[in-house]
């Protein structure tokens, strides 16, 4: 059985920050803005159909299962062995794959820093990629220490998302004030077939709140703490996630927002516009923060899956085994950074930066919410009827939508298969590891 992988360091404080860092990522806020104000209605219907009702289903889970474990505990438990080792497998891919799509962003706002002449090497791929595969092992190796650290990185990193909001906000009010906004901010989204996928993108940003719930044998007094903690989150998700991106769109229209150069190209036009050449570089640094706290947010919460699962036999003792100092999964974050790292290089293949990361995208939508499927149907069996429908149906569509190539990709068959190899991969490579471990 799954049980705890260490102490109880985490109170309602640092729950709410850690589920914080792991709901909210300032990666998505400029592609929201870059969407146009459509993307406003977007997020109030994610936050109301899919993020309220997984915090209820999460809340439930946890008072139903309080281990460590999570969703490989949660989905065994109510539909046997191999669903679990699949729920478990198939969430673990997808957030390796979520990781370089988030961080390369990340990277980018870091180039930034570098003063105009170096900023340029943020668009050249060897740069970028080295960049992000540093910050990648810089925000899991602050967890590989144990939570007694790291919980510092991820309430550091939820705290710098909050600050990033604010000054975003502030500075548009200023430019508000001064010459009124550069968006009408009519917003009902507009339809159209190339910006299909980025509706299952916002539905995921709002996702999350199952990483906090895998903490669970980490948490003091978890039911209580988790229902507290993911109410107060997901409030503040959804306030954070409509501010940031009505404050983009009134300093820039659409089409001036770069959904991985957004925040350098609102930060230097309002700095510009009010005299603050400070903007810029303040922005940057917390954008920095809040990816490390990000990335090692559920970088830690999805350590807990190999975990859980080695305890069970499914993997190999040395994912079940704890670090003799810190006490930390630690063969389960090394691998989770491998993988991750793994899957940046090899989908940079055939395909330009841009294409490349827009199908890393769709790859992170389909392995990510797939597992959704089980947690809504555990949520069911728990008695939370209406949050299980809500929720499942907002992860059939995204997976449907998921499949859309986005507006700017040329080469149709080499998105669809790369789409399709990944994912097969996903579910395969589960299937012979959990056949090669239940063998005698």
């Amino acid at each position: 059985m799954a049980g705890s992988p260490g102490r109880r360091e985490l109170g309602l404080r640092d729950l709410t920050l850690f589920a914080l860092s792991c709901v909210v990522s300032a990666r998505w806020m400029p592609l929201a803005a870059h969407a146009g104000p459509g993307s406003i209605a977007l997020w109030l219907l994610a936050a109301l159909f899919f993020a309220a009702p997984l915090t209820v289903a999460a809340a439930a889970l946890v008072a139903k299962y309080p281990k460590a474990g999570g969703l490989y505990l949660w989905t065994r438990e109510d539909f046997g062995p191999w669903h679990g080792f699949f729920g478990a497998w198939v969430y673990w891919i997808g957030i390796a794959v979520l990781f370089p799509t988030a961080v390369m962003l990340f990277a980018r706002v870091g180039f930034s820093l570098l003063g105009p002449d170096l900023a340029a090497l943020g668009d050249r791929r060897p740069y970028l990629l080295a960049a992000t595969l540093a910050l990648i092992w810089i925000a899991l190796g602050a967890n590989l220490i144990g939570l007694k650290v790291g919980k510092w990185a991820e309430n550091l990193g939820a705290l710098a998302t909050v600050a990033i909001v604010l000054v975003l906000v502030g500075a548009a009010w200023l430019v508000s004030a001064r010459r009124g906004s550069a968006t009408p901010l009519h917003i009902v989204p507009a339809w159209s077939w190339g910006t299909v996928s980025f509706w299952a993108a916002i539905a995921y940003a709002t996702s999350g709140m199952e990483g906090p719930a895998m903490m669970a044998g980490e948490v003091r007094d978890p039911e209580r703490t988790m229902r507290r903690a993911g109410w107060i989150a997901t409030g503040l998700a959804a306030a954070l996630y409509i501010s940031a991106t009505t404050a983009f769109l009134v300093v820039l229209p659409p089409d001036q927002i770069g959904e991985l150069n957004g925040y350098a190209n609102v930060t230097n036009s309002a700095g510009l516009l009010l005299g603050a050449t400070w903007l810029s570089p303040l922005i940057a640094v917390l954008v920095l923060i809040s990816g490390i706290g990000f990335v090692g947010g559920l970088g830690t919460a999805t350590s807990q899956l190999p975990f859980a699962a080695a305890a069970d036999g499914l993997l190999p003792k040395a994912f079940g085994r704890l670090h003799p100092r810190w006490g930390t999964p630690h063969v389960s974050i090394l691998a989770l950074g491998l993988v991750a790292s793994f899957l940046l290089v090899v989908y940079q293949l055939g395909d330009n930066m841009r294409a490349a990361y827009d199908e890393l995208m769709s790859l992170m939508v389909i392995t990510g919410f797939l597992p959704y499927l089980y947690i809504f149907g555990s949520a069911w069996k728990a008695g939370k009827r209406l949050s299980s429908v809500s929720g499942l149906a907002v992860t059939v569509l995204a997976l449907v939508c998921a499949t859309v190539p986005p507006d700017g990709i040329t080469n149709v068959w080499l998105f669809e298969g790369k789409l399709a190899a990944g994912t097969l991969a996903a579910m395969v490579s589960a299937w012979v590891v959990y056949q090669r471990r239940r063998s005698p």
